[in-house]
């Protein structure tokens, strides 16, 4: 199968590569366009900002090509909240657009933030993503910003307040925690989305 993670210049491409070897999978890390959309599966990695991401997938000039992709797509955190239309972040930036949501920054004064650590996800649904996955299973979660629960959620994670931790839109799927840093239960999710 041919598996792209897009190149978009964050550290966890090398852990995320490693994490689908492990499945027997073989893929690229690529930002070459061609490549991009002769890609059976694509992962949408991100760490760090927003606007640094978008800067780079800008200067790539691979933005409409994501937007447009018919494939299935995984973004994974940061890539995750990509997929929508606006973040909180930086005063505010525009993001990808392929769901009309904004991205918002969690705000909890008694937790402390980022959100890291292990955390559950509670299903929404019955969905093919959650095969071999029982309901409330951990994962691990790094993250600022949140999706608010909406149509396009699969599964909620509790963290002061309820919020999207995997959505689909169509070929468009996304986890706002690290399936590559969550141990089987994050192997078996990847596994799933590659046998979609």
């Amino acid at each position: 199968m041919n598996i792209v993670i897009i190149d978009t210049g964050c550290a966890n491409l090398t852990s995320i590569q490693v994490a689908i070897k492990h499945l027997g999978y073989n893929s690229i890390i690529t930002d070459n366009p061609s490549i991009i959309l002769k890609a059976k599966k694509i992962f949408l990695p991100g760490v760090g900002t927003a606007a640094a991401v978008m800067k780079v997938l800008q200067k790539k000039n691979i933005i409409n090509i994501i937007k447009e992709l018919k494939q299935n797509v995984l973004g994974i955190c940061l890539g995750m909240q990509l997929f929508f239309n606006f973040s909180e972040e930086s005063n505010g930036i525009k993001t990808l657009g392929v769901m009309k949501y904004p991205v918002l920054r969690l705000k909890d004064t008694n937790l402390s933030l980022p959100h890291i650590g292990w955390n559950q996800i509670k299903f929404q649904i019955a969905h093919p993503l959650f095969k071999n996955i029982p309901n409330y299973s951990r994962f691990y979660f790094v993250h600022s910003y949140i999706v608010p629960i909406n149509e396009y959620t699969l599964s909620t994670t509790t963290y002061g307040i309820n919020f999207s931790s995997i959505i689909q839109k169509n070929n468009f799927f996304g986890v706002q925690f690290h399936p590559e840093k969550s141990g089987n239960i994050g192997s078996q999710l990847l596994k799933n989305f590659l046998e979609i």
